[in-house]
């Protein structure tokens, strides 16, 4: 099939373009937006950071929630747009290569499959996981790697509305071994905003821009318990403290960083920071003078256009690592790795602890590679080494996986043409897809 359209319909954007291609031609929220501006919903043309619209206390309606497909309406008027404004294909004379998450209930893989034939009319369809794609793109990127020998790998996927650990066996994903947290890049900006707006204004309506402030100013913590003792520290003294101003509406409608360099600071504090620097640091603390904390509550100023981030800096992508901690009775993505190893048979546990590879936008945090292999190296077995890779673009790699196999010769014999789903029906034509 010369033209195949490769759609990654994410929770949080979709990407989209033909297969065969390096990169996707578009790359969109999966969203509606409605600014102050505006009566009604609009489409996004691009991605909210490079928008020149004033997206303060922008209404957002989404068709995808938890990963899963909740509103086809929305959905088909989202890809009406993309394929005649954006892409300009004609889906009778195209085949839909679809990404679809694992455990989709059939109800959910019916819409999906009226939307594709019935409404836009596709001439065929190929339905992929995201592991198996990231599989197949990290094994075409490294021929010689231990990925590409063994033909396994640990493909840990943390995106916008989930993080999931899903071993991969000859590019099948091990459907037995997939563990999932129903922790991602949404429930990561929701926590900062409750944070902030306990803390300092209330932003509970800013979505888009406290996922600005989460994109630029979050890392994740070494040590946590370290890390809280530095960010008492008061003035200059205190490595994570920066300034994040709010749009104004009249001289810039985007917020920004206010010291971009003071935002970096804390690259300077090391895993072996002595904790009796900390012990220090908690002591001076502990003696400021009543004299100092009224001044500082004097320089609050309720009506002011920015605020400041401390420790919700590394506390927001902690979540990730210790959701317990929060009150959450889910797994960290650690414990959940050595889960998803341990689901399968004992001779593919060293291959898979030395073949992970990270994807998602949640794993662009500063430091959370080395976290993570921090967190995992005390529950694998000594004699077991641990290798983490992470994807040279983890937002597009789902996508360039998709585009491999829309241009390799394995395409046409996976593909449900729009003869057989009318003959056959949905669930007979899911089953060539391994569901």
């Amino acid at each position: 099939m010369s033209n195949v359209v490769v759609l990654d319909n994410g929770g949080g954007f979709i990407k989209a373009g033909q297969g065969g291609e390096r990169n996707p031609a578009v790359v969109i929220p999966n969203c509606l937006y409605r600014p102050l501006t505006s009566k009604k919903f609009l489409h996004p043309t691009t991605t909210f950071s490079s928008s020149p619209d004033d997206l303060t206390s922008a209404a957002i309606r989404r068709p995808i929630d938890r990963g899963y497909l909740i509103n086809p309406d929305l959905q088909r008027d989202i890809w009406s747009h993309l394929f005649t404004s954006l892409l300009h294909v004609t889906p009778s004379s195209s085949s839909l290569l679809l990404t679809e998450p694992l455990f989709s209930l059939p109800s959910i893989q019916r819409s999906t499959d009226e939307l594709v034939f019935e409404d836009f009319g596709f001439s065929s369809l190929v339905v992929a996981d995201s592991p198996s794609l990231v599989h197949l793109y990290e094994t075409s990127c490294r021929p010689c790697g231990l990925v590409s020998e063994a033909q396994c790998s640990l493909v840990v996927d943390c995106g916008f509305s989930f993080s999931q650990a899903a071993p991969v066996f000859q590019n099948i994903t091990l459907n037995y071994g997939v563990k999932r947290i129903d922790l991602g890049g949404k429930a990561l900006t929701n926590y900062l905003k409750e944070l902030v707006s306990y803390r300092a204004i209330n932003v509970m309506d800013e979505t888009l821009l406290m996922d600005d402030v989460k994109e630029k100013l979050c890392f994740v913590s070494l040590d946590v318990e370290r890390d809280l003792q530095f960010a008492r520290k008061h003035g200059k003294d205190n490595l994570f403290r920066c300034t994040y101003v709010l749009p104004d509406g009249v001289t810039h409608t985007k917020g920004y960083v206010k010291d971009p360099e003071a935002a970096k600071r804390h690259l300077a504090l090391t895993d072996g920071a002595s904790s009796s620097e900390a012990i220090e640091t908690k002591n001076e603390t502990d003696q400021l003078g009543v004299m100092d904390k009224t001044a500082e509550r004097k320089r609050v100023d309720l009506t002011k256009n920015e605020f400041d981030l401390t420790n919700e800096r590394f506390l927001v992508p902690e979540m990730i690592f210790q959701p317990a901690d929060l009150g959450m009775n889910e797994a960290g993505l650690a414990e959940c790795i050595v889960r998803a190893v341990n689901a399968c048979h004992p001779y593919l546990h060293p291959v898979l602890y030395q073949s992970i590879i990270l994807t998602g936008g949640s794993t662009l945090f500063p430091r959370f590679v080395e976290r993570l292999e921090k967190d995992l190296r005390p529950l694998v077995p000594d004699d077991y080494q641990v290798n983490i890779t992470t994807q040279e673009d983890p937002i597009l790699g789902v996508w360039r996986g998709g585009s491999l196999l829309a241009s390799s010769p394995d395409y046409e014999l996976m593909r449900v043409t729009k003869a057989e789903y009318e003959e056959l029906g949905s669930a007979r034509c899911r089953r060539r897809f391994f569901r």
